[in-house]
């Protein structure tokens, strides 16, 4: 959990944390740190990421970035989100060392802390203005999908396969994610 400070941090604090290892985030200002991911966490991410970059880059639909890429989404806010998708022709700022603005698909493995996942980084990305969220439960193997409706996130039903308005003509099988 974040320590409770009165001073919000920025991405110059966060720039200056040492490698250690663990993934370090910024939200509102305050510091968190989570475990590196498990190894299956880390299949499911590989999975999923050659699928979305094998349709992304044969469309030159955009950019594909996975952890540990940093997104500066606004104010006292760096994140290291899973999967980052930034769309051709955006308006975002790809910077050497990180992503300037909201991406407009992010996906969230689910790991050592659910609830930071669940609650925290839904939040974070929901009042920043990200257009659909992923997040993916290997635990049981299920995909849980928000897409923006005006201020706020919806949830979309999702059966046996998953699919993206940002991804035409992509169906993902749900047995291929969790194998």
């Amino acid at each position: 959990m974040a320590p409770q400070t009165s001073i919000k941090l920025t991405y110059e604090d966060y720039a200056a944390i040492p490698d250690d290892g663990r993934r370090h985030e910024i939200i509102d200002g305050e510091h968190y740190v989570n475990p590196a991911p498990n190894l299956r966490h880390q299949a499911i991410l590989a999975r999923l990421g050659v699928a979305l970059c094998n349709h992304i880059w044969e469309r030159r639909l955009g950019e594909v970035y996975f952890a540990p890429v940093d997104v500066r989404l606004i104010d006292h806010v760096v994140v290291q989100p899973d999967i980052v998708f930034v769309s051709a022709g955006s308006t975002h700022t790809l910077t050497p060392d990180y992503i300037l603005g909201v991406p407009d698909f992010v996906v969230e493995i689910l790991s050592s802390n659910r609830s930071y996942d669940e609650r925290v980084k839904y939040g974070m990305y929901e009042r920043a203005g990200v257009a659909e969220y992923w997040i993916v439960d290997p635990y049981q193997n299920e995909v849980k999908i928000f897409r923006r409706s005006g201020a706020k996130f919806v949830a979309v039903p999702v059966g046996e396969t998953v699919t993206s308005p940002f991804f035409p003509d992509l169906t993902i099988a749900l047995r291929d994610i969790f194998e």
